[in-house]
């Protein structure tokens, strides 16, 4: 019985079951290993730290205003650290970028021609740009001309002005320097078709002289890029920073506003103005306002012309606006008056009234009139703006740092400096001057900025011979010429031509400025050095600086260190 009732028991072992249970098995053991695999993957991806800060949702903002390293250089003529700057505190995010030389084949040796494969009529007949084979052609000669930069994209050519030319833009970054937004060229190119069918590019014209290829941009296009969710701005790209308006009365009636009056901030540094705007936004995101804004500007003395206080200067000739507008909800503060004496009554919008800056966004989150307006004393420094965001309030309000990034415009004249040196050249920054002679605030080494003290500091450090762009607040350009028997040496002024009345930048900020024209002024001079300074492929600084932020009183000093 015990016997016959093991091999009933086993009877599922015959030798017509084995094909089933075998792929029983199988099954069992493909989802078992399945399972551990989504075990393994979420554990991973629960504990996993990315390299790059910037992808971390504990990175502090603040964390980089007081970082020293990359300060953005200190002079006479401060300039402020903006949104773009803290992502190039790490260049590791940005290593992945799609470089567009992978998809076009380049061979050592190569010439700037290729032989057509087919060839049909007249070789006389005009370039046509649509071609393939063109478009080829003018990537392959384009990758190979300018090899200190990574290629991210390029547009289809269109044609030029005459038979025998193509205009074509491309997306870039430079691969070395402390440069994290992309940058967009377009250029003219002069092709010729040989006899024999084989085409050539005879000549590439200069920084955005390619005109035909610069796309108007999209409705409702954003002003930059994303890569990986971190927003980019792109230098280049048509600019459109026509002030904001709202869409109807009923759109209007049903906003929420915060508005800042008064107070002791105007005329003051750069420093000090973004310190306090950017205080302003952050409470008109915690209340999920909008923010009235004062899109005219007093210029501090320490950057005009006229060593005077300016007032009158527009906020988007120092700040990219469009990217603002596209990320914040702000108004200019003028339209937003003509349409609250025009609809205020008729619709009952009702205004609270706040005259201490020590009422903390927290005392106003319930709050629910139409208007907020804090109005500030004339008592210095108790009626600065970023009071609101100190105490306890600190640790509410974020200032958004990544909403403001420099004028496009300005970094427009970066892009064109950096290519017409082939983005290839070294910097150093030096500082000279009464302040930087007579001030504590500067080390030995730039209190005795000599021309041999010049020379030996960069031996060593730059080889001879090579490109070398000094950012400086020295107006005597004599000074530098023993630089020149061992550098190529270059100066801002070299360029003026980029902002002098024949420019792009002239033509619309005097647009801007109601038919106006603009001076190029102080900060926007020292704006573009730094810029140009810090994409140089090596940058040599001969100095440490505290900045005019200390003396202040704004808690925001930073260090540049050698």
């Amino acid at each position: 019985m015990l016997g016959r009732s093991g091999l009933s028991r086993t009877g599922s072992f015959r030798p017509e079951n084995l094909g089933q249970n075998a792929l029983h098995m199988i099954g069992h053991l493909c989802f078992t290993l399945f399972v551990i695999g989504v075990l393994v993957f979420t554990i991973i991806a629960a504990t996993y730290e990315p390299k790059n800060p910037i992808f971390r949702p504990s990175t502090k903002i603040e964390t980089f205003l007081t970082s020293s390293s990359n300060a953005t250089f200190r002079s006479d003529n401060t300039v402020v650290r903006t949104g773009e700057d803290f992502m190039v505190s790490n260049q590791t995010a940005f290593a992945t970028f799609i470089n567009a030389k992978d998809v076009v084949e380049t061979k050592e040796g190569s010439t700037d021609e290729i032989s057509l494969s087919r060839c049909e009529g007249d070789w006389k007949e005009p370039i046509d740009c649509k071609d393939p084979e063109v478009f080829h052609l003018m990537m392959k000669v384009v990758i190979e001309r300018f090899e200190d930069i990574h290629f991210y994209q390029f547009g289809k050519p269109a044609p030029g002005p005459k038979e025998n030319t193509c205009d074509m833009a491309w997306r870039f970054r430079p691969k070395e320097g402390k440069a994290v937004a992309f940058f967009k060229d377009y250029r003219r190119f002069v092709i010729k078709r040989s006899k024999k069918c084989k085409l050539s590019v005879v000549s590439i014209g200069d920084y955005h002289s390619g005109v035909n290829a610069r796309k108007k941009k999209r409705k409702n296009q954003k002003p930059g890029f994303e890569q990986g969710g971190v927003p980019l701005p792109v230098v280049g790209e048509p600019i459109n920073d026509s002030l904001p308006v709202v869409e109807s009365e009923i759109a209007f009636s049903r906003g929420k506003y915060l508005i800042y009056a008064g107070g002791g901030d105007r005329c003051k540094n750069m420093n000090h103005y973004l310190w306090s705007f950017l205080c302003a936004l952050g409470e008109a995101q915690y209340l999920n306002r909008t923010l009235v804004m004062d899109l005219t500007l007093c210029l501090s003395s320490i950057y005009t012309l006229s060593n005077e206080d300016e007032e009158g200067k527009d906020f988007r000739f120092y700040f990219d606006f469009e990217h603002l507008k596209e990320t914040a909800s702000v108004l200019d503060q003028q339209q937003f008056w003509e349409d609250w004496n025009k609809w205020q009554r008729q619709d009952g919008l009702t205004l609270y009234l706040v005259e201490d800056s020590w009422v903390t966004p927290m005392q106003l989150s319930e709050v629910k009139d139409s208007l907020i307006m804090r109005k500030f004393g004339s008592v210095e420094p108790d009626n600065y703006w970023y009071r609101v965001c100190e105490g306890e309030t600190e640790s509410v309000i974020r200032r958004p740092w990544h909403l403001v990034w420099k004028s496009r415009r300005l970094m427009d004249i970066v892009s064109a400096i950096a290519s017409r040196l082939n983005w290839d050249y070294d910097s150093v920054h030096i500082v000279r001057g009464d302040k930087a002679r007579n001030s504590d605030l500067w080390p030995n080494l730039a209190q005795d900025t000599s021309p041999n003290t010049l020379i030996s500091t960069l031996q060593g450090k730059i080889e001879d011979g090579r490109n070398v762009y000094v950012a400086t607040n020295e107006p005597n350009m004599s000074f530098f010429n023993p630089l020149k028997d061992k550098y190529s040496t270059h100066f801002l002024e070299d360029y003026k031509d980029l902002w002098d009345e024949n420019s792009e930048w002239y033509s619309q900020t005097k647009e801007l400025n109601y038919g106006i024209p603009v001076d190029f002024d102080g900060y926007m001079r020292a704006s573009v050095d730094t810029e140009v300074f810090f994409r140089g492929k090596k940058q040599i600084e001969t100095f440490n600086d505290l900045t005019d932020d200390c003396k202040e009183g704004v808690n925001t000093c930073n260090t540049a260190t050698s």
